[in-house]
């Protein structure tokens, strides 16, 4: 977390004991750090609990009620805290803005901002960009567990990469989606969730020699007024703006009352991407706030 004004930080070594007989930092404690910072600005970038959301909600909901906007690149609050955080950041005259959670810093909750009215039907795509690099590199012949070590000697996958291979990074993104754009909570459990874990090199050459490669993918539709969600890995065509997404690329397909499809692609993008993503909500808020 750092504040806009004066550049002091709290990163998430400070949060949690390493050894050092520290507790877990409290609203109260964060409050008390952001009054010393005396923050306009809180950006929160702590790493996905796919549990609670915390403690990033911890930290958001302290930033607010100190009278900060709050921009994060965490899923979690998302999934877990929206309604509340945002109905918290309107009462307080603040913004709390996440553009970095889907496809880095694509503008994807603010292209709907500027669409008033459109009703989003539904969506479809590839979110996580881990399964991709290692789908497309057992295409070539390594096994699963090469194609994982691949992918964290080039640093698209983590360590423990458990929440890519199991879907649960894609279903946190799609239940992002699901809650914000087309308003309607829904828990990670009743997104339907298959990871990549059981796919064999074989299976996925013989898929791609026959023009239908496997991509791990993430669909959503409005069914009257709840959603029926998934995350799978499905055969695509390869011909097909899907099927055309490999590497870290992401892609995704919405479908809306006004229109019928609506698509967005990105290819490939940097380490920078999410940053800039945190950067742009950065100006939107301060924008916003002078002239309001």
């Amino acid at each position: 977390m750092t504040s806009e004004r004066e550049g002091h930080g709290l990163s998430r070594g400070d949060e949690t004991d390493r050894g050092s007989g520290l507790q877990p930092l409290t609203d109260a404690t964060v409050q008390s750090w952001l009054a010393d910072a005396r923050a306009d600005v809180l950006f929160e970038a702590t790493s996905l609990n796919v549990n609670d959301g915390q403690p990033a909600i911890t930290h958001i909901r302290a930033a607010l009620d100190h009278g900060a906007h709050a921009i994060t690149a965490n899923k979690g609050p998302i999934v877990h805290a929206y309604r509340d955080l945002r109905d918290l950041a309107k009462a307080r005259g603040k913004k709390f803005l996440f553009e970095s959670t889907v496809m880095d810093g694509v503008p994807i909750f603010s292209l709907f901002e500027q669409m008033p009215a459109i009703h989003l039907q539904g969506f479809h795509g590839i979110l996580n960009s881990t399964t991709n690099v290692i789908l497309s590199e057992m295409e070539t012949g390594l096994s699963f567990d090469e194609a994982l070590k691949k992918a964290q000697s080039l640093g698209i996958a983590e360590t423990d990469a458990t929440h890519d291979i199991d879907g649960w990074d894609a279903a946190v993104k799609t239940a992002a989606l699901i809650t914000v754009l087309m308003d309607v909570p829904i828990r990670l459990e009743e997104i339907s969730r298959e990871g990549i874990r059981d796919l064999t090199s074989q299976a996925l050459r013989n898929a791609k020699r026959d023009g239908w490669p496997f991509k791990l993918v993430c669909r959503a539709k409005r069914v009257g007024d709840r959603v029926e969600a998934s995350v799978a890995p499905e055969k695509v065509l390869a011909s097909s703006p899907m099927g055309k997404i490999t590497g870290t690329s992401s892609y995704i397909y919405f479908e809306t009352d006004i229109f019928p499809g609506l698509a967005v692609t990105e290819e490939n993008p940097g380490l920078y991407a999410t940053a800039y993503g945190m950067l742009a909500d950065l100006v939107r808020a301060t924008q916003r706030h002078r002239d309001a």
